[in-house]
């Protein structure tokens, strides 16, 4: 098998005091949308950072399609798209204007980076508002079209750290659809976000970062797989909320989380370990009648939260 384009081995960086990386591992296949998740101040734009050329390792080594970030660093940037946490276009001038300077800025001829704004204004739907200033622009525009900017020179690998922050759900959509256009075409992406749903639907695989090193990786479905489905019981009477609990947990072997108030309760099964026909009748033995028991796969956040919290239990 080829290597994978975007490759990190054992990143170290350290601002001051703070050490924002601790041996971070990452390896993206060519053709792939990579989601790295983590709490603030995992170090998750310090990395981005270093594979974008924009800041040096303390140790380690990464390389963006065989080349060094630090010792080929002109060949990286060459083959690189970077849209930050927030959009670095120029309020004064109209998104035509940007994307021909940011054109300009690339070296590309004055007829060339004319043709190539005019594309991209095209392609994503920016076209209608191309001389307008980007300062009337909404929020979701403007990050199009700074998304628009990092494709200028058609990059290879695309970093896009924390794209939709206060994206309206509309927006987010929009960007998502030119993620999936972009990959579909042949770019990577490495994509950070807050949103567990953003990587959820768009991300073949995950990497979760905490205090600076990578914790899990995998597809989001391995990942939810790994801790395991859930059984959610509903109970006609809340008041017995406690007491049902205590024979889900007894069933299951695992902690319960309840919601007393709703008369609510989860509680984590290994794969077919717990039948559903099996709590109802459990349940109903206790005369306690469930009003809805169902069995469903664990969200992003819950796997999320769950390697989180054990990350903070081992340091």
């Amino acid at each position: 098998m080829s290597e994978p384009i975007v490759v990190a081995e054992g990143l170290h960086k350290r601002f001051g005091d703070t050490h924002a990386l601790r041996g971070l591992d990452l390896a993206v296949p060519a053709g792939t949308v990579c989601g790295v998740l983590g709490p603030n101040g995992a170090g998750k734009t310090t990395a981005v950072r270093i594979l974008a050329t924009l800041a040096d390792p303390d140790a380690g080594h990464a390389r963006i399609g065989g080349h060094d970030v630090v010792r080929d660093a002109d060949r990286v940037r060459a083959m690189i798209g970077l849209a930050g946490q927030y959009a670095a276009v120029d309020e004064k001038l109209t998104g035509r204007g940007n994307l021909r300077m940011f054109g300009r800025l690339y070296h590309l001829s004055r007829r060339d980076a004319r043709r190539r704004a005019d594309e991209l204004l095209d392609r994503f739907g920016l076209a209608e508002a191309a001389d307008r200033r980007v300062a009337g622009y909404s929020g979701g525009m403007r990050r199009r079209l700074d998304l628009v900017a990092s494709l200028i020179l058609r990059p290879r690998v695309l970093f896009l750290d924390e794209p939709t922050t206060g994206l309206d759900p509309r927006s987010r959509g929009e960007i998502w659809d030119a993620v999936r256009e972009l990959v579909a075409e042949g770019t990577t992406v490495l994509l950070t976000t807050q949103y567990l749903e953003e990587a959820d639907r768009l991300a073949d695989d995950v990497a979760v970062v905490d205090h600076g090193r990578v914790i899990a990786t995998g597809t989001p479905d391995r990942l939810k797989a790994a801790i395991g489905d859930r059984v959610d019981v509903v109970l006609e009477d809340a008041s017995l909320t406690v007491r049902a609990a205590d024979v889900l947990a007894r069933m299951a072997g695992a902690e319960t989380a309840a919601d007393p108030a709703a008369g609510r309760i989860s509680v984590p099964v290994a794969g077919g370990a717990v039948r559903l026909a099996d709590v109802v009748r459990e349940l109903d033995r206790a005369g306690m009648a469930p009003a809805d028991v169902s069995l469903r796969r664990p969200t992003l956040d819950e796997v999320f939260l769950r390697l989180t919290d054990r990350a903070k239990e081992t340091v």
